[in-house]
C-alpha cells in the first residue's frame, strides 16, 4: 500500500486564495493588455515557490461498455487525484490533478498482472511526491525540472519504464500548476505565453535556445476543438451489432452510428489490430459507414497499436492495406498513422528507420515517447511527430510543440505534427486540464472517447456533478438521467470555460471526497 507523503492535506485545506471559484476580476485586468508584452512588470516578476506537502486519494470506476484497446480491454479502473500545498511567497494554495490508472498502456507487457501494473502507476505517483515535497524554485518550471531529473534517475536506477516513471511526475506538474494559477489568479494560457511559468525552450530542445513559447504558440487559445472519435477493438459499427443484452439504458449512444448521429462527429480516430485481412474487412466497414454518414469534413487517423515489429514489417502490411479497391476514395481522409512500431523498436535506427520510404504515410510516435529526448529522435528516423497528452507532461508537450512549429519556420516544404491522444480521458478534473494544454498548443483535433466508455460524471459525488455545471456548463450538459455529460455539437467541444479557468478547472475539487490512498484497495 503507498502511503501519504505528509499528513496535511488530509484534511479540507483551509479557506485560502487557492480553496475558492476562480477570481474571475484577475482574468480582466490582464486580458486588457493586448499582448503579454505589454503587462506590468509586477504581473511578470519572479517568485519563490516551495512543494511543501501533497496527498493521493482515489475512487474506482467501471466503464458503461467495455474498451478494448491492443492487447487489453477495460471494464474498470481506478481513478488517482494528487493535492499539492504550494507555498508562493509565504502564502500557500492548493492545487489538484487527477487520472485514470488504465493498464497495458504505459507498459505493455503481456505477461504481467494486470492489478499489479495498478498498484505500480500508483507507487510511481507517491515516489514523484515524496521527491517533490521540500523543492523550491522561482517558478513551476524550475521545480519540475528538479523533479523530472531526479524521476529520472530513480527509474533507471529501479528499471522503472520512463512513460511510467514520467506519468508520476506529470501527476505532480499538473497539481503544481493548478496551485500556481490559483494563487497568482490567473490563466494558464496568459501565464505561459507571458513567461510567467518561467519555461526555459532550450534546456529542453538545444535548437530553441533564445526562444520562448510566446514567439512558437497561437497567441491566443482555440476556442474550440474537434472530437477525434476511437473506434475500439471491439466498440459496434452500426445499432444492430448492439445485442439485445448489451443494449444500455442510460441515454448514451453506443454504436459508431448512434455516435455520429448524437455528436455530429467528424474526426475519427480507427484501432487496427495488426492481422492484414480482419483489419481490411473491418475498415472497409468502417469506411463505408464513415463516407456515407458524414458526407463533408470527414477525416481519420489510424492506431497502430504498437502491432509491428520494425518498419519492413509495417511497410509491407500497408503496401498491401492500401491496395484494397473498396478503400481507394477512403485513404486521402487520413491525417496520419499513430505508433506502428512496438515502443521496444520504435525508436531504434536498426528497426524503426522510415527516411528511405519516400511516400509513407505521415507517422507519429505516441506511446514510445517516454522522455525530453523522443521526439528529436523520432524526427532523425523519418516520424513526422508525437502525440500530446497530459499523462506524458505538460511542460514537454510545449517544449515539443515549441520545437515542431520551430522546424515548420525553418523547413516550410516538411509536415511536422503534434495530435491530441488519450487513451480514456475523463472529467471532472483531467480532461479539462488536458484540453487547457491542447488549446493553447493549437492541437486542433483531439482524441476524445471517455464519454463514450464512461456514462458521464455520474459516479462522482452529487456536489462535484453540480459544481461542473455551474461552472463548465458550455463543457458540459445534464443527460437524461441529469448526470453531467460532455457536451459535443457538430463535432466540436467548446473551450471558453476551460480558457478561463486557472488551469483548465474553474473550481478546486476536494479530494476527500474520495479514499485516501492508504485506505484503498483494488479491486
Amino acid at each position: 500500500m503507498v502511503k501519504r507523503q505528509s499528513q496535511g492535506c488530509a484534511q479540507k485545506p483551509p479557506a485560502g486564495p487557492g480553496n475558492h471559484d476562480f477570481p474571475y476580476d484577475y482574468v480582466v485586468l490582464v486580458g486588457e493588455f493586448a499582448s503579454v508584452k505589454e503587462m506590468p512588470a509586477r504581473l511578470k516578476s519572479a517568485m519563490h515557490l516551495r512543494v511543501q506537502e501533497g496527498d493521493i486519494h482515489l475512487t474506482n470506476l467501471k466503464t458503461r461498455m467495455p474498451f478494448k484497446y491492443g492487447i487489453a480491454t477495460m471494464t474498470r479502473m481506478p481513478m488517482a487525484f494528487v493535492r499539492i500545498a504550494l507555498e508562493i511567497d509565504g502564502k500557500t494554495v492548493f492545487g489538484v490533478s487527477a487520472d485514470l490508472l488504465p493498464p497495458k498502456w504505459f507498459t505493455k507487457d503481456p505477461g504481467s498482472d494486470v492489478d499489479n501494473e495498478v498498484h505500480e502507476m500508483l507507487a510511481v505517483i507517491a515516489r514523484g511526491l515524496e521527491i517533490a515535497i521540500g523543492i523550491e524554485g522561482d517558478s513551476p518550471f524550475e521545480i519540475w525540472q528538479e523533479l523530472y531529473e531526479a524521476q529520472d534517475i530513480w527509474s533507471e536506477t529501479e528499471d522503472v519504464p520512463g512513460l511510467l516513471a514520467h506519468f508520476g511526475t506529470s501527476m505532480i506538474e499538473r497539481a503544481i500548476l493548478d496551485a500556481f494559477c490559483r494563487g497568482v489568479g490567473d490563466s494558464f494560457h496568459r501565464l505561459l505565453l507571458s513567461d510567467r511559468l518561467g519555461v526555459q525552450l532550450g534546456s529542453i530542445h538545444p535548437a530553441l535556445q533564445g526562444q520562448s513559447p510566446a514567439d512558437l504558440l497561437p497567441q491566443s487559445p482555440s476556442r474550440s476543438v474537434i472530437a477525434r472519435h476511437t473506434v475500439g477493438l471491439a466498440d459496434p459499427i452500426v445499432s444492430d451489432d448492439v445485442g439485445a443484452n448489451d443494449r444500455l439504458d442510460d441515454g448514451l449512444p453506443q454504436s459508431l452510428g448512434e455516435c455520429i448521429s448524437r455528436y455530429g462527429l467528424k474526426h475519427f480516430k480507427i484501432k487496427i489490430g495488426g492481422n492484414l485481412e480482419v483489419d481490411r474487412r473491418r475498415l472497409i466497414e468502417i469506411a463505408n459507414l464513415l463516407q456515407s454518414a458524414v458526407p463533408e469534413g470527414m477525416a481519420f487517423t489510424l492506431d497502430g497499436n504498437e502491432q509491428f515489429p520494425d518498419a519492413a514489417a509495417f511497410r509491407a502490411y500497408w503496401t498491401e492495406l492500401n491496395a484494397t479497391p473498396e478503400l481507394t476514395g477512403f485513404w486521402h481522409a487520413m491525417i496520419f498513422v499513430e505508433q506502428p512500431i512496438h515502443r521496444s523498436n520504435a525508436l531504434d535506427a536498426d528497426t524503426a528507420d522510415f527516411t528511405n520510404w519516400g511516400d509513407r504515410p505521415p507517422i507519429i510516435i505516441d506511446e514510445s515517447d517516454s522522455s525530453v529526448r523522443s521526439l528529436p529522435t523520432a524526427l532523425k528516423l523519418g516520424y513526422a511527430g508525437t502525440s500530446h497528452k497530459n499523462c506524458k507532461g505538460v511542460f514537454k508537450g510545449v517544449a515539443n510543440a515549441c520545437l515542431l512549429e520551430h522546424l515548420r519556420r525553418k523547413n516550410p516544404g516538411n509536415s511536422y505534427l503534434m495530435s491530441g491522444e488519450d487513451l480514456c480521458n475523463l472529467g471532472p478534473v483531467s480532461l479539462l486540464q488536458d484540453l487547457a494544454v491542447c488549446a493553447v498548443l493549437g492541437v486542433e483535433s483531439v482524441e476524445r472517447n471517455g464519454h463514450h466508455y464512461n456514462a458521464g460524471l455520474s459516479q462522482f459525488p452529487m456536489q462535484i456533478q453540480e459544481q461542473i455545471i455551474k461552472s463548465h456548463g458550455d463543457l458540459y450538459q445534464r443527460s437524461a438521467h441529469k448526470w453531467p455529460t460532455l457536451h459535443i455539437q457538430d463535432g466540436q467541444i467548446k473551450l471558453a470555460s476551460i480558457n478561463e479557468s486557472p488551469f483548465g478547472v474553474r473550481f478546486l475539487i476536494d479530494p476527500s471526497n474520495f479514499t485516501p490512498a492508504e485506505d484503498w484497495q483494488w479491486p
